[in-house]
């Protein structure tokens, strides 16, 4: 990010298809080579992950900068039975080159935003990701003691407390 870039996080389209498919594509490349079997990311599409982009790009944020998408973030009511007045963030995936920018933290926020009315704010992150769960923890997330097992690795589950008036 040169000085001059500005960085503009907004709710997806349907038109930022191609650029939210290969943010998501490339980043699972990047993120999760080493960590899931090999067979995981031999099954990549990119036309598969921008057809979903272009289906669904509702509850979804994009980070953009110089007109390119360089990161997103997915958010809904949570999926988890034992918590179904939570918020979720689904997902948060920034390009390599884009980490440590703050990206990430505004892709949260921005979803933090949006579940606001949950007092509880879940979400999921493979238990060898340390860096992402050191991101996490350092937004107030907290291992909660529940796991799930994605693509033969354990994802634990982190949550976050929300103050709201009610």
């Amino acid at each position: 990010m040169n000085k001059a870039s500005v960085l503009l996080i907004r709710e997806a389209t349907s038109k930022d298809a191609q650029g939210k498919g290969y943010v998501h594509y490339q980043s699972w490349i990047e993120t999760y080579t080493g960590l899931f079997p090999d067979r995981v990311i031999e099954n990549l599409s990119l036309e598969r992950s921008i057809l979903l982009a272009r289906e669904h790009p509702e509850n979804t944020f994009v980070a953009q900068m110089d007109e390119r998408i360089v990161g997103f973030s997915c958010f809904m009511k949570s999926r988890d039975e034992d918590e179904p007045d939570a918020g979720e963030v689904v997902a948060i995936y920034v390009l390599k080159d884009f980490h440590r920018k703050g990206i990430g933290k505004k892709l949260l926020e921005r979803c933090i935003e949006k579940l606001k009315e949950y007092p509880v704010i879940i979400l999921w992150v493979l238990e060898s990701n340390k860096a992402s769960i050191a991101f996490y923890e350092s937004q107030g997330f907290v291992f909660d003691n529940k796991k799930k097992i994605i693509y033969d690795q354990t994802a634990i589950r982190m949550k976050k407390e929300l103050r709201t008036t009610q």
